[in-house]
């Protein structure tokens, strides 16, 4: 009789990478690369929205641990899903997008003292409910926003931006004596060549944390001048889970609720592109379900996070880059990152750390944070079909209507508070003019698609949050 070989049946199953369970001495590096990636990014909002509407170093303390809770909670959802209702059980970030800033801001501006983060909060919960109720119908709404689009819009975050480092750079607060003084500049100036030094002479990790080790360095050499602050951690709590409704009511305003709709229209586009180009770097294509369950991850958690004082929630894409850096494309090890930032938002003076950071380190810092924004927008639009002279008329138009508030701040001065609101925004009023001269050049009576082809996995480096 013939040998028989045995079965292959009898071989273990192959596992997926992205559900491989890696053993503890390989989860926790691969996990901690994830949190210092996004950490900077997840601090950014509540510091820069905190300080708009002139919260104290303890309030402050707990705008952060509420942004890292969330940001936790929300990556654990994304990670680990819920049946077949939310999560896309991809290596997948979720936290605070620096996208709302602007119009967060704007919204401050425009609403009486003690009425504004009430009146973001609500404009946010409303702009959550907006994404739950839009996300399954929005793969029909993509070739509204390509590349052509999100690329003018994420080039405007980082570029109406700007003024936000090179005020930190000054001392933050243009009533104080020492503001814009020469020791405030040098510190600026020293973390920011701390972080062109690491970037050009190391790499692998210590390359990819290089914005924290300059938060780092700049914060020690202002130590021994008496520029950091020590107040926040004498006055946080050691351990506290952030209160519901903190920080008031949620207000609802229209002209607010329109301009974060729209910013959330940008976040989901992003999100999609996130979800497309994980697909492709871990093998496991993204379908028409897991943009839906994903964009219902983002819905909640921006619907939910303003209950304990956090804002719109949106994919990472500085940790899409991780993966398809190291390889490492467990949902495990990012699932690991998330519950590390629950933690970490559950002791508010852990948050208080954060606050240490001189304003001038912060300016230092900023200046790549924001102008590497700005460049994963052009890098969008250098692939949208720039040959066609209807789309450099399209971004050329779109990005003036949203450089007028910056450079122009009064411009809008004489409009209704609803349009100043909306206008004000040079996010806002360069995503309708984006929006709307597409529609006009690509879709209203012509089949042409030069420009507006649905948002694909090559175009999805144009993260609004950035390492």
């Amino acid at each position: 009789m013939a040998h028989q070989h045995a079965p292959a049946s009898h071989h273990p199953p192959t596992v997926h990478p992205v559900d491989e369970r890696p053993a503890l001495k390989r989860l926790v590096p691969a996990a901690l690369q994830h949190i210092a990636a996004m950490y900077a990014g997840v601090v950014t909002p509540p510091l820069i929205v905190g300080q708009a509407v002139g919260l104290d170093a303890a309030a402050q303390s707990r705008l952060i641990a509420a942004s890292l809770l969330i940001a936790g909670l929300a990556t654990l959802l994304q990670t680990l899903g819920i049946a077949k209702f939310a999560g896309n059980r991809l290596p997948f970030v979720n936290a605070a997008s620096s996208a709302g800033i602007t119009p967060m801001l704007a919204i401050a501006e425009n609403t009486a003292k003690g009425h504004q983060l009430p009146a973001i909060y609500g404009a946010v919960m409303v702009a959550g409910a907006f994404c739950l109720a839009i996300g399954p119908f929005f793969g029909r709404l993509l070739r509204f926003f390509p590349p052509l689009v999100t690329g003018v819009v994420i080039t405007l975050i980082g570029v109406t931006l700007m003024p936000v480092p090179v005020k930190w750079a000054q001392g933050g607060d243009a009533t104080t004596p020492d503001f814009g003084s020469l020791p405030n500049l040098a510190l600026a100036a020293f973390t920011l060549l701390v972080i062109l030094l690491v970037q050009r002479f190391t790499s692998g990790f210590l390359k990819q944390v290089a914005l924290l080790i300059g938060l780092l360095a700049g914060t020690l050499v202002a130590i021994p001048f008496g520029m950091a602050d020590f107040s926040t951690l004498r006055q946080a709590p050691a351990a506290a889970l952030p209160t519901p409704f903190a920080f008031g009511l949620p207000e609802f305003q229209p002209a607010a609720i329109l301009s974060l709709c729209i910013v959330m229209l940008v976040l989901m586009t992003e999100s999609c592109a996130g979800m497309l180009a994980l697909g492709e770097i871990c093998d496991r294509p993204s379908t028409p379900g897991t943009i839906t369950r994903g964009l219902r991850t983002d819905g909640i958690a921006t619907l939910l996070g303003p209950v304990f004082g956090t804002f719109p929630t949106s994919a990472f894409a500085q940790n899409v880059g991780v993966v398809s850096l190291t390889r490492v494309r467990s949902r495990f090890v990012v699932a690991a990152a998330g519950g590390t930032l629950v933690f970490l938002g559950a002791f508010p003076v852990l948050g208080g750390v954060v606050s240490l950071v001189p304003m001038p380190v912060l300016g230092g810092a900023g200046i790549v944070l924001f102008g590497s924004i700005a460049v994963s927008g052009i890098r969008t639009l250098s692939a949208a079909g720039l040959e066609d002279s209807s789309n450099i008329i399209l971004v050329a138009v779109s990005l003036g209507a949203g450089i007028i508030p910056l450079a122009a701040p009064r411009f809008y001065a004489d409009f209704p508070a609803w349009a100043q609101t909306v206008l004000g925004s040079g996010i806002s009023a360069g995503a309708l003019v984006a929006v709307t001269l597409n529609l006009f050049f690509h879709h209203l009576g012509t089949r042409r698609t030069t420009g507006a082809a649905v948002l694909s996995p090559a175009a999805s480096g144009s993260g609004t949050q950035i390492p």
